[in-house]
């Protein structure tokens, strides 16, 4: 059963990717058939390529549907909180690096998290060793651990993943 989930995966996979290669091919040769002599070969080798360095993933639509708006919030956020601490008088920061270790597992899934880190108020991705994270906080406290737990659930759930990170230690 499992066999035929990821070969209806892989054939999906393949169809979607194929009709936006196709896409991209057409577009840039202005839709000239003529071109189709390059551009196949191009589609093939490009769709090959795709699928060995990103391989089909199970996706949970509904939790990618609910993760975009958490996305667009946080970043606006995060932006005006960091935009706020910039302008203040004060200028109220107290840098520190974090070690996050992730659950979430090697791959697509922490791809997406640790890009979406940075959306989170005054936090940036540093480095990544293993299933550990480095991070950037701009403000110490312990706000950024309960969001940063928050989108790796998020993400997780996009993946069909349950997870729960958690803070190894802290230095400024």
């Amino acid at each position: 059963m499992a066999d035929r989930k990821e070969t209806k995966r892989l054939i999906v996979s393949l169809l979607i990717r194929g009709l936006f290669f196709s896409f991209v091919w057409w577009s840039l040769s202005g839709g000239a058939a003529s071109s189709w002599w390059i551009g196949g070969p191009a589609v093939v080798l490009a769709l090959t390529t795709s699928i060995a360095l990103l391989p089909p993933q199970h996706l949970n639509g509904y939790a990618l549907l609910r993760f975009i708006p958490f996305f667009l919030i946080r970043s606006l956020l995060g932006g005006v909180d960091v935009a706020w601490r910039a302008f203040h008088p004060r200028l109220p920061i107290d840098p520190l690096l974090i070690h996050y270790r992730l659950t979430l597992p090697v791959g697509l899934p922490q791809v997406v998290m640790i890009n979406s880190v940075s959306l989170l108020p005054g936090t940036l991705s540093v480095a990544i060793d293993q299933q550990v994270l480095q991070l950037h906080v701009l403000s110490g406290g312990r706000d950024y651990l309960d969001g940063l737990q928050q989108l790796e659930q998020r993400v997780g759930r996009i993946f069909g993943h349950t997870v729960r990170g958690e803070t190894i230690d802290e230095t400024i």
